[in-house]
């Protein structure tokens, strides 16, 4: 955050979308500076997770089904297969913008629900899409059940794989976007907010 100029105390509302440590280690320690926010949490986090956030000063949310989290910010609610995980779904003036932590209950599965929660198609899928093993098949079904959803943009890193990233990259060609954790580019989508 400080190399990204990000100020801790600009930030209101926290959402976590699993239990993994890499996506939740970094909390405790955004807590020690800046106590005074709400963080979402998947329904099924353990109860000392949660004691935990709140001893730091924050309040904590529940998230279960799908739901308006702000006015124009949902979650898709906590999806069970395996991992249980939430996902982000913000409705923009051209579709929705998904974004994943790590998508272990399966991307197409998620982007799915986006688009059946909220009746729209999805602009903008980003994130982990939890293709890292690398299976040629499985990669490319994903593709092409997203592709039948008719997302227009995608923007894979984290957990996505080397291999994975190549197939969107060329399926998507001039609609993909280099994702990344702090990445920052000069590609700005004038049709986005």
């Amino acid at each position: 955050m400080r190399r990204l100029g990000i100020d801790p105390h600009s930030i209101d509302a926290i959402v976590i979308s699993h239990i993994h440590a890499d996506h939740t280690g970094g909390l405790d320690a955004f807590l020690a500076d800046n106590p005074n926010v709400t963080v979402y949490l998947p329904r099924t986090f353990p109860a000392a997770f949660r004691r935990a956030v709140k001893k730091r000063g924050a309040r904590v949310e529940i998230v279960s089904g799908p739901q308006r989290l702000f006015a124009n910010l949902y979650s898709t609610g906590e999806m069970v297969d395996g991992t249980r995980e939430q996902a982000l779904i913000a409705d923009t003036a051209v579709g929705l913008a998904l974004i994943t932590g790590c998508a272990h209950p399966g991307i197409v599965d998620i982007a799915m629900v986006a688009h059946t929660y909220l009746g729209k198609d999805i602009y903008l899928l980003m994130g982990g899409f939890h293709l890292l093993g690398g299976n040629p098949k499985k990669n490319r079904a994903t593709v092409a059940g997203l592709r039948q959803l008719a997302e227009r943009k995608v923007a894979p890193s984290h957990c996505t794989g080397d291999a994975a990233i190549a197939l969107f990259r060329e399926n998507w060609a001039n609609d993909f976007i280099e994702g990344g954790c702090g990445r920052s580019s000069k590609y700005r989508d004038p049709h986005m907010p």
